[in-house]
């Protein structure tokens, strides 16, 4: 008697095994049925979403709906281009012959999705598996019960059912899929449970993708319009109530310049979600009550100039600044994950990049600066998954930049072609043709001649 996991798990693999999978027609047919199947259902995607998080519609709708759509086209558009051979040069040392980079399929892989973007980031690595020709397990979140059930719901009904399976469920579920082997895991979520899930992998040697996040730092400098630097830092931090993982967590900046830009992101706030963001339309929830509680522990790490509230009961922490702001206080060590934005005052750009490389590799780093010099030292003095200049997040949606972590924030990269790597073996190949066959000069007997010739540099 098997058990839904192992049914969820040996279906795909039977579907690879029958090879339809590596045909293009399949793939094409696959990645169609994915934009029909968010397309179509946009509004039980937008109503999903809002219920586990409480966002606003439009907001659902650009994160889950018009984004894996666009994914799903831009595989469309390319599939061709990504996955047919690659030619390479063939030395002539070794003779006439013809040598090439074959993408293969990797088999059949599991995606890990977490709850913040609970759609997305389970359908736009879909996305790049279906191009590459795999076969797929995927994991929603429980912590987004809605979504969980309305993809266990849709999947089977658009995209091919044998080779897309969906489990539901909790860290049991989890751990059971986790002790079958894959070809490839996408995990992505905090680092704690990427630790896990590696180490899970290291059993049977299978390759994993972590998407993983960390404190993201923000380097702000007096040459860049305040204005519009605190609208961008209150966009970046505050969008589904801080919980993105390539959210701004905390700024740097100078000690003249810190209540200065700590007051223009608090009126941006303001702007944004109105006096009373708790009756905003715009402003999200916290997933749950215990991440709740836990922003709501941080908010005592310094000043509020706005902000610095939190209701349990209703998963809502207010959109909170935090000025004097104490490095070793609790705020400053761990990812936060919530709508609270610590100003953390240092002397220059040199003392930010010292305070950042003191600590673990940031998934993303955001700077803004008119100052090209304090560019060139941040992109030669620090490490981070992705870098951007005078804004926050928008690098995700360049398709043709990595995107993924380095260190404790990630390994792997995917999103557009990159995607398509990830999920298939980059296979070398080599033809030899005819004419003479100049390896065998490196074949013994090793004559006078021969050494003279094989040893000169």
């Amino acid at each position: 008697m098997t058990t839904p996991v192992e049914d969820a798990v040996h279906a795909p693999r039977a579907a690879f095994a029958s090879g339809r999978t590596r045909d293009l027609t399949w793939r094409r047919e696959q990645l169609h049925a994915l934009v029909a199947m968010v397309s179509e259902n946009s509004e039980a995607v937008v109503a999903a979403v809002c219920a586990d998080l409480g966002k606003a519609p439009v907001e659902a709708h650009l994160t889950e709906v018009s984004s894996v759509v666009d994914e799903a086209r831009l595989m469309l558009r390319n599939l061709r281009r990504w996955t047919r051979d690659r030619p390479v040069r063939s030395p002539l040392t070794l003779g006439l012959g013809r040598a090439w980079v074959q993408r293969q399929p990797l088999g059949t892989v599991l995606i890990i999705g977490p709850w913040n973007y609970p759609l997305h980031l389970v359908l736009v690595p879909l996305a790049g598996a279906l191009a590459a020709g795999d076969t797929v397990v995927l994991k929603p979140s429980e912590l987004a019960p809605a979504c969980s059930a309305l993809l266990a719901d849709l999947v089977p009904r658009y995209l091919d059912a044998q080779a897309v399976t969906v489990v539901q469920g909790g860290v049991p579920e989890t751990t059971e899929l986790l002790a079958h082997r894959f070809d490839h895991i996408f995990y992505t979520g905090n680092a704690a449970v990427g630790s896990l899930v590696m180490a899970a992998a290291a059993r049977t040697l299978t390759p994993v993708t972590l998407e993983l996040g960390g404190k993201s730092p923000v380097w702000v400098d007096e040459s860049a319009p305040v204005e519009r630097v605190a609208a961008a830092l209150a966009w970046g931090k505050f969008s589904n109530a801080g919980q993105t993982c390539v959210a701004p967590d905390y700024v740097l900046t100078t000690p003249q310049h810190a209540p200065v830009l700590a007051q223009a992101v608090a009126e941006a706030v303001r702007g944004f979600y109105g006096t009373d963001p708790a009756t905003s339309p715009d402003f999200g929830r916290i997933v749950n009550e215990r991440h709740t509680r836990r922003i709501a522990a941080l908010l005592g790490s310094g000043r509020a100039v706005c902000g610095g509230t939190a209701d349990v009961e209703q998963r809502y922490v207010a959109p909170t600044v935090l000025v004097d702001v104490d490095p070793a206080s609790p705020v400053m060590q761990e990812e936060i994950f919530g709508p609270v934005l610590p100003v953390v005052a240092v002397a220059d750009h040199r003392a930010a990049i010292e305070f950042i490389t003191a600590r673990e590799k940031p998934l993303a780093l955001y700077a803004f600066t008119e100052r090209e010099q304090v560019r060139r030292d941040l992109l030669t003095w620090t490490s981070s998954g992705g870098v951007a200049f005078n804004a926050v997040m928008v690098q995700l949606g360049v398709s043709a930049l990595p995107f993924g972590g380095v260190g404790t924030s990630g390994t792997g990269a995917y999103h557009g072609e990159h995607s398509v790597r990830t999920f298939s073996h980059e296979r070398a190949v080599l033809r030899r043709l005819g004419g003479p066959d100049l390896t065998s000069l490196a074949r013994p007997p090793f004559t006078a001649w021969k050494t003279r010739l094989l040893t000169r540099t």
